[in-house]
């Protein structure tokens, strides 16, 4: 994985951006927050966004597409989506962004360069929601990277979709006793807490240590709440599960990068 880079751009309910990048290509998953917002954090590691080949969306909640409509205006670039979660931007006037749009009605597989990227659906309160299987080659031999955030629950498509990836960026959304001490209203923890809402702190980690069995040596843990979560209550939890010292466990930042270091076995 040394030509390989993830970094999760911003992650939470204010935004969500993950570049990903390996031997000389480039993509995005999701382009959430402002246009102005995600070129800056772009900038901040040393990247542009004339270099990303293709941006994938996961769904069409606004916190992971907010982004899309200005930039198309100022960059022609794909963005793969899933027809349903498309349908969120047909009420909008004819225009860049409508061009950009490559609609999927399916499971689907492109290539942007060096990068194969695989969706698979995930449970979420969406119109259609997706994860994604990436993969490349280099000196080492074929390496995958697996993306599943706004989950409900591990159904047997996120498994399938992450298991034996070397790297995954993974939803630990919240704690559930600050869910349901917090201040939010009943029907939202609710629903946050079914099986078409978010993970939490204890199912996030028990699925990592399962994924850690199967090979995988680096997680990044993403899409905390902000009111319902604490970084250090996400990580202890996952690293209390995953008994294997060489995994790295790291946890993305709301409001700035954070790039997943890998250790030397990986």
């Amino acid at each position: 994985m040394k030509n390989c880079r993830i970094v999760t751009l911003y992650s939470g309910s204010g935004g969500n951006s993950i570049y990903i990048s390996a031997c000389g290509s480039s993509i995005l998953i999701d382009a959430g927050k402002s246009a102005r917002s995600l070129c800056r954090a772009l900038s901040d590691i040393g990247v542009a966004l004339s270099d990303i080949g293709a941006i994938f969306i996961t769904h069409e909640h606004s916190d992971h597409v907010s982004a899309l409509e200005v930039l198309s205006k100022k960059h022609s670039i794909s963005i793969h989506i899933m027809a349903k979660s498309a349908e969120r931007f047909d009420r909008l006037p004819r225009g860049p962004l409508h061009e950009n749009l490559v609609r999927h009605d399916a499971m689907f597989t492109e290539t942007v360069g060096a990068l194969t990227v695989s969706s698979f659906r995930t449970p979420h309160d969406s119109r259609m929601s997706v994860g994604y299987r990436i993969s490349f080659e280099d000196c080492d031999g074929t390496h995958y990277i697996g993306l599943a955030t706004d989950i409900g629950y591990v159904s047997d498509s996120v498994r399938e979709g992450l298991c034996g990836c070397e790297a995954v960026v993974l939803e630990s959304n919240h704690d559930p006793i600050m869910l349901m001490e917090g201040p939010y209203p009943y029907d939202l923890k609710l629903r946050i807490r079914s099986n078409r809402g978010h993970l939490s702190n204890p199912d996030s980690a028990a699925f990592a240590a399962s994924l850690a069995q199967s090979g995988t040596r680096a997680f990044l843990l993403a899409h905390l709440s902000e009111e319902n979560n604490e970084p250090h209550l996400a990580l202890d939890e996952a690293e209390c599960a995953i008994s294997d010292t060489r995994v790295t466990v790291a946890v993305a930042s709301a409001d700035e990068p954070t790039e997943l270091c890998f250790s030397e076995d990986i």
